[in-house]
Formats: structure tokens, sequence, C-alpha cells
């Protein structure tokens, strides 16, 4: 009973007082604040932060290295090396979600749940920002998604690459925090959605024909510059598709996906999107 008591007692002190690596790093989030530092600025060198907060080369390297490993900074050495700061990737931030959600059971209904609320607002308030090289790249995505322009397609791969028509209006969102969390749901999407390889063809490239038709209208009705209508068809989008899926039994696999996996599944779908250009300008 002592040992226990005495280690809660060692567990709460050794909460109450954090390593001083970590109030370092606190500090200089702070002085990156102070700074109004930007992705590529670089941080003061290694000896001038010593000198700042009075502490050994060892502790500021680790408190660097904690902020590498959290995404907001990026250490090189040499002569000229140090911290610069950079911009959190989402890829970073999606396994952080992950890791978030670890021990909740979430499951496909519970996102479909979350996209036909945010999805429609989303588009909408992209509308009015919609630049012409992005009405190009989501008609680009709607080729690429086609079922009918080649019915031997991967019907998996298109389904990854739909989201990349929902990236699109999203990087067009004045919303930054709209955007990011729309971006998160297509990520997930992406990544961890699996179907029933049991399902004829025709039900899925049903499901790839309904996405294309739906994209197309919101293509339509945004170079209009109408967002109600965006914001309509959006909702019914979100709504068929849910549908959708359900009919193909998607579902999600599992609760993480490993850095290396994510990074290979990129090589991939980058591989599978040149090769169909190939093929298009082959024809």
């Amino acid at each position: 009973m002592n040992v226990t008591r005495g280690k809660s007692r060692a567990a709460v002190r050794s909460s109450a007082q954090p390593k001083r690596s970590d109030l370092v790093a606190e500090e200089i989030k702070r002085l990156m604040t102070a700074k109004n530092l930007l992705p590529g600025d670089r941080l003061p060198r290694e000896t001038e932060l010593q000198e700042m907060f009075n502490v050994s080369k060892s502790t500021v390297r680790e408190a660097l290295k904690s902020l590498e490993v959290q995404g907001l900074i990026r250490v090189t050495t040499g002569p000229s090396g140090g911290g610069m700061a950079v911009e959190v990737p989402l890829d970073r931030a999606f396994q952080l979600m992950q890791n978030y959600l670890f021990f909740k059971e979430v499951s496909i209904d519970d996102i479909y749940q979350a996209r036909k609320l945010l999805e429609p607002e989303l588009a909408a308030s992209a509308v009015p920002h919609l630049t012409e090289a992005q009405f190009d790249a989501l008609e680009r995505n709607i080729d690429e998604c086609d079922p009918l322009r080649d019915p031997e397609a991967d019907q998996f791969s298109q389904r990854q690459e739909d989201m990349t028509f929902h990236d699109i209006l999203a990087a067009a969102s004045p919303n930054p925090f709209l955007r990011f969390v729309c971006e998160m749901i297509n990520q997930m999407l992406r990544q961890l959605t699996v179907y029933d390889n049991q399902m004829p063809m025709r039900e899925q490239q049903h499901f790839g024909a309904n996405n294309v038709e739906f994209h197309r209208r919101l293509v339509a009705a945004a170079r209009a510059r109408d967002p109600d209508t965006v914001r309509t068809l959006m909702r019914e989008h979100m709504q068929d598709a849910q549908v959708s899926v359900r009919r193909l039994h998607g579902r999600l696999h599992g609760r993480l996906i490993l850095d290396s996996e994510m990074s290979r599944r990129a090589v991939a779908a980058r591989a599978r999107r040149l090769a169909r250009r190939a093929g298009r300008d082959d024809g």
C-alpha cells in the first residue's frame, strides 16, 4: 500500500512539474507567435535560444525535437542549421486525429452525419471564391472519376479520387476551420473506407456515375455563382452518397493507418493518376 501511495504521489509530482524541455518548447511557441513567424521563417540559432532561456544545449535540442514531432518546425543540422517554421501537413494532422479516435468507435454513418451538415455550407461558401484554375481542376477530376469513360477502371481508386473534388472546393472556402474539418473528413474516407468486394461491378459503377452527375451539376451551379443551388445540390449529393455506401457495404477499416502505409497509398494513387493521364494523352 505504501508503495502504491508513493507511486501515486510521484505521478502527481511528475504531472505537476513538466520537463524543462517541454517548458522551453512552450516558450519557443510563444516566441513564434510574438514574432508572427510564417512557414519558411527561421528560429533563432540554438546558442541564442540557450542564452534566451538559460538552459543547456541538450534541453534546447530536446525542445526543438518536440516541436518537430508536433509538425510545427523542421530542424536541420550543420553550420546554418536550426529550426524553421513549417505548416503542419494535413497527413500529420490526420495521424493525430486518428490517435484521438483510436479508442472510440466511429462508424461511416457517423462520418456521413457530419458530412451532411458541413459539406453543403462549405461548398456554398466556396462559390464566390472559385477561380478558373479551380474550375478546370474540378472538371478534370470529374473526367478522371467518370466510370463511363473507362468501364475497366478500378472503381475503388475512382471513389478515393472523388474526394479530391471536395478537397478542391474546400481549398476555395474562406473559412479555415470549416475547410480543415472537411479536409479531415475527406482524408478519413479516402484512407479508411473499404467496400464489399462481392458487390456487382454495375452497382459500383452506378455509385460512381451518381457522384459524377452530382459533381457536374455542382460545377454548373458554382459557375453561375449560385450558392443556394450549390448548397441544395450538395445536401442531396451527401444523402445519395450515404445510401450508396450502405448499399456497397462500405465501412471503416481499422482505427489506425501507419505513416508508412499512408505514404505507400499516396505514391500508388499518384502513379494511377499519371497512368490515366498518359493513357488519355496517347489516345
